[in-house]
C-alpha cells in the first residue's frame, strides 16, 4: 500500500472551469516523487488539495489508507520561502507547530533540541533567522516542517533560493536526512536537472485542465554519484523530460 495516494483528483476555483483533472499519484514509503512541469500548470493547486487547503469537487486523498481530503493538519507543506518568524529563536521557530498542536513550550523545546544535530542545526537554539545563512535557515524550515508531520512532506520548490553550491550540499543533506528518518516527500521543482538528481520517480504535470501526462523512472541508485549530471544516462533522462514538457 502506498504512504500517500492522490486518486482521480479533479478541482476548480468555480465549479466550472477545471484546474486539475483525473490526477492520479502514489507516493511510497521513503520515496522522493518531483512535479514538473511549466509554471501556472497545476502544481501548487494539487499541493493545497493534497494538503487539504482546497477540497477537489472529484477524487480523494489517502495517507497510509486513511481518507483525508479537505483535512489539514496531516501531511507537511512547506514553501519556497523558510516563512521563520523573525522576532523568534530558531529553537521557537521550529517548535512552533508542536505548540499549535497543544505541546507545552518547555517540551516542545526538549523535542526540537533532540533533532537540531540531526539536522544540523546544532548550536542556533538561541539564534534568530536572521544570524543564520540561506542554508542553515532551511535546515530549521525543513525540521519545523519535519515535526508537524513525519509521514509526509510536501516541499515546493525549497531550494530554489539558495546558490549552486549551496543547493548541492543541500540535496545531498536531505536525502541523508530523508533515509535515516523515513521521510515520505512530494517535490515541486522547476529544475530539470535538480529533479533528475533527487528523485525516484519523476510526474508530468501539463496541459489545460492539468493532467498527469508522464511518469519517468529514474534508475540510479541513491545517493547518486557525484559525476551523474556529466554522465549520458543523466542527459538522456534530461532530453526525454524536456521533450514530455515541451512536446
Amino acid at each position: 500500500m502506498a504512504t500517500l495516494e492522490v486518486r482521480d483528483v479533479t478541482f476548480s476555483y468555480d465549479g466550472v472551469t477545471n484546474i486539475l483533472e483525473n490526477i492520479n499519484l502514489e507516493l511510497r514509503d521513503g520515496e522522493l516523487v518531483s512535479l514538473l512541469g511549466v509554471s501556472g500548470g497545476g502544481k501548487t493547486t494539487l499541493f493545497n488539495v493534497i494538503a487539504g487547503l482546497n477540497r477537489p469537487q472529484k477524487g480523494q486523498v489517502l495517507l497510509n489508507g486513511e481518507d483525508i481530503t479537505g483535512k489539514t493538519g496531516r501531511v507537511s507543506y512547506m514553501l519556497q520561502k523558510d516563512m521563520l518568524l523573525p522576532y523568534r529563536t530558531v529553537e521557537d521557530n521550529i517548535a512552533l507547530p508542536l505548540i499549535i498542536k497543544g505541546t507545552k513550550k518547555k517540551e516542545a523545546r526538549k523535542i526540537v533540541e533532540g533533532q537540531m544535530e540531526r539536522f544540523g542545526i546544532a548550536g542556533t537554539e538561541k539564534k534568530y533567522p536572521s544570524q543564520l545563512s540561506g542554508g542553515m535557515r532551511q535546515r530549521a524550515a525543513l525540521l519545523r516542517t519535519y515535526l508537524f508531520s513525519g509521514d509526509v512532506a510536501l516541499l515546493d520548490e525549497p531550494f530554489s533560493a539558495l546558490d549552486t553550491l549551496t543547493k548541492s550540499e543541500m540535496h545531498a543533506w536531505y536525502l541523508d536526512v530523508m533515509d535515516s528518518i523515513r521521510l515520505s516527500t512530494v517535490f515541486i521543482t522547476h529544475d530539470v536537472d535538480e529533479a533528475i538528481l533527487l528523485s525516484d520517480r519523476i510526474y508530468i504535470l501539463g496541459g489545460r485542465p492539468a493532467t498527469l501526462t508522464d511518469e519517468i523512472v529514474i534508475k540510479e541508485p541513491k545517493p547518486r554519484r557525484k559525476d551523474f549530471n556529466l554522465t549520458e544516462e543523466f542527459l538522456q533522462y534530461k532530453r526525454q523530460i524536456i521533450s514530455k514538457i515541451y512536446p
